[in-house]
């Protein structure tokens, strides 16, 4: 009968999705739970497996389509109506129900007993006493995780604690630690698939059975297929042993997980001949057919994740050019990351030899255009949510910016005494956002309307009695803002120490998903970049985000008192501070600002920098 394919509900809030991307086209065999097209929603991108082997007869939903949760993408004809490929057709059925295959040995007992006894090892793996690992909930609303890579492979070891998988959602990209102590025996979920919270991701225990036997599944059903059309050829007892022989040698050569790709022209010939020369040669004949699925042929990067196809084209970095060091040779992000960085080496070295030799006129025109010039491409899942958000924040907010500018020469004078000392007491660099946040969470405090949260349709207003502080980062995969809890109760060192280093796990995927979540009030420098000032907006649902400018030197006029009014050379910054009308009146916003004017103008950080 055939078997129809529908979308799947991938996520508790996700009503549809679309189709990025078919792997089979129709006509095509697909073996059951061989990855049959690629789904983009708002949540995540992810692949779908077919739910049954036979041949792709009807496409419903195209490329670059959306349909809703539960509807039909295309039909797979059933083994009785797959007639040009009625030697694999039995194979989702066997892969699927292996029950019974201990029973179909009684007819054809020639070459049976391999069926039989291959899915063998599957079972001790899996019914192994291990522990099991399973998916976490990394957030409130988090309800699936993307395995971005597998820090432990199987075979090794693990101790407690130690960083086993990488994982990435929607809301933060994170190591997952081993459970305990012990050997990976199995790995359910491999990299760049997805899975649901508390879903199993891998099997630890002892090292007495090793998990090869998943590849040689799909091997099984294949060698089944041209075994039930000759079920008359009943041989003697003699051959059965042959058999386990040719499961044994298969086994570690699979054990990568490429069992998808498998050839069937070598298992046709171990059928007519299983003799021990074929059956030696038999697992080297598979592994080139994986590599030129995976496209090693002809300038093809092979199938690689949308995950990994946007990176590459974010680091310019061309794909045909890898080798995968993923599973059955599949390119992998960290293979993206290691080639970027060995080409931005290679840049790097001859360009301090080059610069001196060339005219500064031909240096703009050397620069090679992004390769994302062009494109046209898929949003990010980061992207996307971000996207969503700051649009949600102007249409349920009444939000504008009040700029004022501050006078911060002193604070420079103080870092120019201070900050060889300080890098070497502190371990991080004094630059000029700690005295920034350190002025904001003093001033949050005089005025606590600007760290506060409304709730119209409850018709409440929370003050918070604490300070958390939200600290917007540049990431390559788009703004995050990790928060510092009960940040008013550091010092100047302290939060420092604190922005360096949420800034730089944020920037290295190492943030927790707790640790971007719960800010009451936001701090964005966005004078990083040379910017003098911007209007953010609000990160919801707190009333108010503070901007910082470039600091930089011009001339003022200032009211000496022996000399009157002169023009200096002054340290000059813009503070614009953003806020929601509903709650926060412009009085209050002037006075929170002209506070925190007062606070870094008068330069009293002596105490906190040891210069007092």
């Amino acid at each position: 009968m055939p078997v129809s394919v529908t979308m799947p509900r991938l996520g508790e809030s996700v009503t549809e999705g679309t189709v990025t991307r078919w792997l089979k086209q129709e006509g095509e065999r697909v073996e059951a739970d061989e990855p049959l097209l690629e789904v983009s929603t708002d949540k995540v991108d992810t692949e779908i497996p077919s739910p049954a082997a036979g041949v792709l007869t009807r496409i419903v939903v195209g490329e670059d389509e959306t349909a809703d949760v539960g509807s039909e993408l295309a039909v797979i004809a059933g083994d009785g109506e797959d007639a040009g490929a009625a030697e694999p057709a039995p194979a989702a059925p066997a892969q699927q129900q292996p029950e019974p295959e201990p029973a179909a040995p009684t007819t054809p007992s020639t070459e049976k007993p391999v069926e039989q006894e291959q899915p063998a090892p599957q079972t001790a793996a899996s019914s192994s006493d291990g522990v099991a690992v399973k998916m976490p909930a990394l957030g409130e609303s988090v309800t699936e995780g993307t395995v971005t890579r597998w820090l432990k492979q199987v075979g090794e070891t693990v101790e407690v604690d130690e960083p086993l998988l990488e994982v990435s959602t929607d809301k933060v990209d994170t190591e997952i630690p081993s459970p305990v102590a012990g050997t990976v025996l199995e790995i359910k979920v491999q990299e760049d698939e997805t899975a649901d919270v508390g879903a199993d991701l891998a099997i630890i225990g002892s090292a007495d059975a090793k998990p090869a036997a998943p590849a040689p599944a799909p091997e099984a059903p294949k060698q089944e297929a041209p075994k039930q059309e000759a079920p008359k050829q009943e041989a003697p007892a003699p051959q059965q042993p042959a058999a386990p022989q040719i499961e044994s040698k298969p086994a570690p050569d699979f054990g990568t997980g490429g069992e998808s790709y498998a050839d069937p022209a070598p298992e046709a010939e171990v059928a007519k001949d299983p003799s021990a020369a074929e059956r030696n040669a038999e697992p080297a004949a598979p592994s080139p057919s994986r590599e030129e699925v995976q496209g090693n042929g002809a300038g093809d990067a092979g199938y690689v994740t949308p995950l990994v196809r946007k990176l590459a084209a974010e680091k310019g970095v061309d794909l045909s050019s890898l080798t995968g060091t993923g599973v059955g040779g599949r390119i992998r992000k960290q293979d993206v990351l290691d080639a970027a960085e060995k080409a931005a080496a290679a840049k790097a070295a001859p360009a301090p030899a080059a610069a001196p030799q060339k005219a500064p006129a031909a240096k703009p025109a050397t620069p090679a255009p992004s390769p994302l010039r062009g494109r046209t491409e898929k949003l990010t899942r980061t992207r996307a949510t971000i996207a969503r958000r700051m649009v949600e924040s102007l249409q349920i907010s009444a939000q504008l910016t009040t700029v004022v500018e501050v006078d911060v020469t002193k604070i420079a004078q103080l870092r120019n005494k201070a900050k060889a000392d300080f890098l070497a007491k502190n371990g991080v660099k004094l630059s000029f956002l700690p005295f920034f946040a350190l002025a904001a969470v003093e001033a949050l405090r005089q005025h606590p309307v600007v760290n506060s949260s409304i709730d119209l349709e409850a018709g409440t207003v929370t003050y918070h009695d604490t300070e958390h502080l939200g600290i917007a980062v540049d990431t390559p995969k788009g703004l995050i803002v990790p928060v510092i809890k009960d940040a008013g109760d550091l010092n100047l060192a302290g939060l420092a120490k604190r922005i360096a280093d949420v800034a730089d796990r944020t920037r290295n995927n190492k943030i927790g998903p707790d640790e971007i979540s719960g800010g009451t009030f936001t701090l964005t420098n966005t004078g990083s970049r040379g910017a003098l000032f911007d209007t953010p907006i609000i990160n919801q649902p707190q009333v108010g985000i503070l901007g910082t400018g470039s600091v930089v030197k011009r001339a003022v006029v200032i009211d000496d008192p022996e000399l009157g009014e002169i023009i200096v050379p002054r340290s000059m910054v813009y503070l614009a501070l953003s806020y929601d009308h509903r709650i926060v009146d412009g009085a209050d916003a002037a006075r929170f600002l002209v506070t925190l004017k007062e606070r870094l103008e008068g330069g009293h950080f002596e105490g906190d920098l040891g210069l007092a």
